[in-house]
């Protein structure tokens, strides 16, 4: 007999998810990590400048079927909100904490929870409930191209070009194995968000928002347990609609 292969934790798997979720973004970047998403890294490509179709050519790729994102000199004309949306400031009577991190963002994050500092490759910033580590809410960052200035590249432009966040938030919901609740934008302090409510087939529910600022594209996620998140649901929410790439 072969020897006996373990079944993934609950915890495994979101890391695992997480961690292509991560490497979505170092495709943008056109980044190459080695090790952390046991991708090669040979003497050649790590000298040559990756170009801006080559970074969305790898996006698609990731995607696992988004075929064709362009990638062209300028960036896509997609439309974005005509209105903002204030940041979220709600609390909830001391439920949240502000926090500001050096590397220029600010978020109101749950008080209380245990706080890492970044596992490289992970996370920058992770906050995780002191009883089930199933709950969790992650922070990290990918730099990009500085003529990268919206999340909106990620719908490409031309024929091939995605619909809109909908249509993107099916592409992620497929490598996710979940089901899209719902894709909303937003327009705060001039930031454009990508915000994905996914419920996972391993009874995860997750909110993922996007957004790219000061030359990086930033990822936050909040995760919990299916049954949890009648509970969880109102504060993940105020967490993301207060997270800001930049300093007001």
């Amino acid at each position: 007999l072969g020897p006996i292969q373990s079944k993934a934790t609950p915890s495994q798997y979101i890391s695992n998810m997480y961690r292509s979720s991560i490497a979505l973004l170092v495709a943008i970047a056109g980044i190459q990590t080695a090790g952390a998403y046991s991708v090669e890294k040979s003497s050649t490509s790590s000298a040559r400048t990756v170009s801006r179709r080559e970074s969305f050519a790898r996006v698609a790729s990731t995607f696992g079927g988004i075929a064709g994102i362009a990638a062209s000199a300028a960036l896509p004309a997609n439309a974005i909100p005509s209105e903002e949306t204030p940041r979220t400031s709600t609390r909830m009577g001391g439920l949240l904490e502000r926090y500001q991190d050096q590397r220029g963002w600010v978020i109101l994050a749950p008080s209380g929870w245990n706080k890492f500092e970044g596992e490289v490759g992970a996370y920058d910033v992770k906050w995780q409930d002191l009883v089930d580590s199933k709950e969790n809410i992650k922070v990290s960052s990918t730099p990009v191209k500085s003529t990268t200035t919206s999340i909106s590249a990620l719908l490409g432009e031309g024929e091939n070009a995605l619909s809109g966040v909908d249509e993107l938030g099916k592409k992620l919901a497929s490598k996710r194995n979940a089901k899209l609740v719902s894709a909303n934008e937003r327009l705060t302090d001039d930031v454009l968000f990508y915000e994905f409510d996914f419920a996972i087939d391993d009874g995860t529910h997750q909110l993922l928002s996007l957004s790219v600022n000061k030359g990086k594209i930033w990822s936050l996620d909040a995760n919990t347990i299916e049954k949890r998140w009648s509970k969880r649901e109102e504060m993940y929410k105020n967490v993301l609609g207060s997270f800001m790439p930049k300093l007001t």
